[in-house]
């Protein structure tokens, strides 16, 4: 059954800036260009900001009306044609915000992006450059000489490094909420409608639904979640001044995409990282806990696994899976003033009551639900204490808090003291993760959006009966969370997550009906693109929070990496201190600043001035009397009350305020995500299509020798991973050149050109093993008994290796679809039209190509489609219904045939 409601698709997309010497004029489009939003911004006020949105939508035609008036109006001289009085100063994808410092304000604004991922349609962009506008023209301009130095501290934060956007996809939420919005009661959104025409922003614009007797699908779009969203307060000023569409909301941290083809059915495993904006910093100035709850280096990590065959977010399948890591929530820090490698742990204020953690825990309750799993990675013996004091504290806390909980909703405390594993040699470390893993996702189960398969009804698997979260008719929710943290929550943790997502990913994958049962191993396709999606994802954290790669990957702790990794980790220990005592302090005030924790005043101390950041994020040592909650019931009643769903999630009055739900046409462009994601109005190359980019398991990793078992499960040897030909940066992009050059059709650069690897990829940790080309054959030295093997693999049957015999002769069939092919090729090339003898002469059955353009030089042709029989139609027509939710009831035939299957192979 389709869905009553779609995601709403911003309409403004792409922006044009043009100047005026009293105005800026703000114009966006949708990215089909029929509607624009235009936005006036005063350029007199000296140090305020005023922002004019006339809250109407234009056409094409009268958005150039309007300019040429404007253009017209702002010449020197009535009539003059030389000068012009409008400019057009920059274009745009998006608005960044605005941000003020000791003068006059600025606008943000992002002018390139990139494709990174794409789920159901919705494209993920990540911020390639942005463009900073000082909007006060020079005759005001009040100048201030510290100002200049507040813009080189702003601009520190590179917003070309992990922002990434969405116009259509809430990414500051999990894929599981965004789905459980769009599935609301058909009534909740028909008074949510009511309720919101009545606060309608835009002038007239539900009027054509009323006249058509309010026909159409239901749009809904969600308030962010601001703990992710880092471009929040650049925004506050216009957020109640401008339509909503002009609102780009921007999350920090990392996003990847790989594809993972079996047998030629894609399905795309995505990773996002969302890093928190609230109490956020550096490595050794941001330990611990704010007086709010906020831990420092807190990342939700999403992996969402799509069956990228079908677009649709009603009838395609999609699985998610939510880990977290954060710092332990307590009060301590580290002092760096004395240049120790490990300084000492210090633990600042006493909190016999578990205070911040109570707060720390009652906001993961109200997000993900129960139960709430910390796995805590630290050392807990050592020969003078460092690491333990966090442990001893932190199970303090843990007991405390959970002698208040109902029974089934306690906090589950699992400590394991990895670096001692590590250095035993009778243990190995990944297989005690891997049971750790399976126990937590058989407690917070994971989200599928379809019901159990019928296969895995008729042959259920004893791990899944036993799997938790909460079944619901549509399919499966997570309820809980696994929250992961060491000291730095770098290394250890990466590596215990990604043990954690590969568990996670064998049910995904078994409950999409891809495999028959809920395990994955080592050396795999499917793992290995997995591993090298969450080294990526490691690498981009451990540099925004540790100021290097990560030192410690998965091979370090398989005991597999090569000798040359050990210097590899040595420089990186060196960068990360380097970076920890020289430059940190810096890129905190960078932080502080962007975030706006810190606003320039006249008068008070300038940024750099300050001893310390500590009371800018602990706002209660600026109150007299902070209200403190119960020491008892230290927990949110309305939380509590719906465990172990979350409540975010959760269908009431209070969210449903957070929900802004509209009524459209049936094919309006708002909510048309086939036009938004196809875009049929634009020219294509195929070469630059970004599902061919991506990186894919088949051309990444499969080996390349004929003969082996295409398989992404099959495990294989080192030297046979196909990872070797196109593991790196400059390899993936010659294959890429190969593929363009191969179809004689090399497309001209575009702006947004994707590449087949982002700058996340570009880690100097790459698999090294089987680095021989599958081009060059090595020379390998074999005695007599082996040449007869090595002959045998190497001389195979035509058969095999083209799954044809050449020898044999064609079939007229064969012929006839050769010879289209080469009538087809022949007809593409440019000729002159008196030159050009019709297709007369053509043989029968050969498509018959007219040309009927007025030019010479132009390839247009006139063709007849060939006829199509009533059983391919009504086949192409089931399947256009089956991505629309519709399904074909089963023929006695199709039963018939799927007995016959069941019985032969399982009973």
């Amino acid at each position: 059954m389709p869905s009553a409601a779609a995601p709403i698709i911003s309409s403004v997309q792409k922006l044009v800036l043009y100047e005026t010497r009293a105005r800026y004029f703000l114009v966006g489009s949708n990215n089909a260009e029929t509607k624009y939003r235009v936005l006036k911004i005063d350029r007199t006020e000296p140090k305020d900001l005023v922002i004019i949105d006339d809250r109407h939508v234009y056409t094409q035609q009268e958005v150039r009306e309007l300019l040429g008036r404007l253009d017209l109006g702002n010449r020197t001289k009535m009539g003059q044609k030389g000068s012009s009085g409008l400019f057009r100063a920059v274009s745009a994808f998006g608005v960044v915000g605005f941000v003020r410092f000791l003068e006059g304000y600025y606008i943000v604004l992002i002018t390139k992006r990139r494709k990174m991922a794409d789920i159901g349609g919705h494209a993920i962009y990540k911020v390639e450059d942005t463009n900073m506008i000082y909007i006060p023209n020079d005759s005001v301009r009040v100048t201030h000489p510290d100002e200049a130095r507040y813009l080189r501290i702003f601009q520190n934060v590179d917003l070309s490094s992990n922002f990434y956007f969405s116009y259509s996809y809430d990414l500051s939420h999990s894929l599981q909420y965004n789905l459980t919005v769009l599935r609301m009661p058909l009534e909740m959104l028909k008074s949510e409608t009511t309720q919101n025409r009545q606060e309608s922003f835009d002038i007239f614009e539900d009027e054509g639904l009323i006249t058509q007797g309010g026909s159409g699908l239901f749009g809904i779009c969600s308030e962010p979640y601001m703990k992710y969203v880092w471009n929040g307060e650049l925004l506050d000023i216009i957020k109640n001044t401008v339509h909503r569409d002009w609102l780009l909301y921007i999350i920090h941290g990392f996003c990847g995409q790989s594809k993972l083809l079996i047998y030629g059915r894609p399905v795309y495993v995505t990773l996002i990282a969302r890093r928190s904006s609230k109490f956020a910093g550096t490595r050794f100035l941001k330990r611990g806990a704010n007086c709010e709850g906020d831990v420092a280096n807190e990342v939700e990590t999403e992996q969402i696994l799509c069956d990228a065959s079908v677009m649709s977010f009603t009838a395609g399948s999609y699985s998610s899976y939510v880990q977290v890591r954060g710092s332990v929530p307590l009060y301590w820090s580290q002092d760096i003033s004395t240049m120790m490698p490990k300084p000492p742990i210090t633990l600042d204020q006493a909190d016999p009551f578990a205070h911040v953690a109570a707060l720390h825990f009652d906001q993961m309750f109200q997000r993900f639900g129960s139960p709430i799993i910390i796995l805590n990675l630290v050392k807990e013996r050592e020969k003078r204490k460092h690491e333990r004091i966090l442990s001893e504290e932190l199970v303090a806390a843990v007991t405390y808090l959970n002698q208040f909980l109902p029974p089934e909703h306690t906090i589950v405390y699992i400590p394991w003291d990895m670096a001692k594993y590590t250095k035993s040699k009778l243990c190995n470390v990944l297989d005690r993760l891997n049971v750790i893993a399976e126990s937590v996702v058989k407690k917070t189960g994971f989200f599928v959006n379809r019901p159990d398969s019928y296969c895995s009804i008729l042959r259920p698997d004893e791990k899944w009966n036993e799997l938790g979260g909460c079944v619901i008719p549509t399919g499966r929710l997570q309820t809980g969370i696994l929250r992961t943290n060491c000291v730095d929550c770098l290394d250890r943790t990466n590596t215990a997550q990604f043990m954690v997502g590969k568990c996670a990913l064998a049910y995904q994958l078994y409950s999409l009906g891809l495999i028959d049962k809920p395990n994955l191993q080592f050396d795999t396709d499917a793992v290995r693109l997995f591993e090298e999606l969450y080294e990526d994802h490691g690498d981009t954290l451990s540099l925004q929070y540790g100021g290097s790669q990560l030192v410690h990957r998965v091979k370090t702790y398989r005991k597999i990496a090569p000798w040359t990794q050990h210097s590899k980790d040595i420089m990186q220990t060196l960068s990360r201190y380097y970076s920890n005592a020289f430059s940190d302090a810096d890129r905190q005030d960078s932080i502080n600043l962007f975030l706006g924790v810190f606003h320039p005043t006249e008068g008070k101390p300038h940024l750099w001035e300050l001893p310390t950041d500590f009371y800018l994020h602990h706002k209660n040592t600026m109150r007299l009397l902070p209200t403190r909650r119960s020491y008892t019931y230290w927990w949110t009643p309305e939380v509590i009350k719906h465990l172990p769903l979350p409540y975010d999630e959760v269908i009431c009055a209070v969210n449903l305020k957070k929900l802004i739900v509209k009524k459209f046409h049936k094919y309006e462009e708002e909510i048309d995500i086939h036009n938004e994601f196809f875009r049929p109005y634009e020219l294509s190359s195929f070469d630059d299509t970004f599902c061919l980019a991506m990186t894919s398991s088949a051309r990444d990793f499969m080996p390349k020798t004929v003969g082996i078992d295409p398989s992404p499960f099959t495990v294989r040897k080192p030297d046979e991973t196909g990872k070797s030909v196109l593991g790196n940066k400059s390899n993936r992009e010659e294959a890429v050149l190969q593929r363009k050059t191969a179809a004689s059709a090399p497309p001209p650069p575009s702006e947004e050109a994707v590449s087949s690897s982002s700058e996340d990829d570009s880690g100097t940790d790459r698999e090294e093993e089987g680095s021989v080309s599958q081009r060059s054959t090595p020379v390998k030295m074999t005695d007599a008994g082996d040449s007869a093997k090595v002959t045998e693999n190497v001389v195979q049957p035509m058969k095999e290796l083209y799954g044809i015999n050449l020898s044999d002769g064609l079939s007229e069939e064969d012929f006839s679809i050769y010879s289209r092919f080469v009538q087809l090729g022949q007809s593409q090339h440019k000729q002159d039209k008196n030159s050009q003898q019709p297709c007369s002469r053509c043989s029968d059955g050969v498509i018959k190509l007219t040309p009927i353009s007025a030019f010479s030089q132009d390839n247009i042709y006139e063709v007849q489609p060939p006829r199509v029989d009533r059983k391919s139609t009504e086949i192409f027509q089931a399947h256009i219904q089956a991505s629309q939710g519709i399904m074909q009831p089963l023929g006695k035939e199709d039963s018939a045939m799927y007995r016959e299957y069941i019985r032969n192979r399982y009973l």
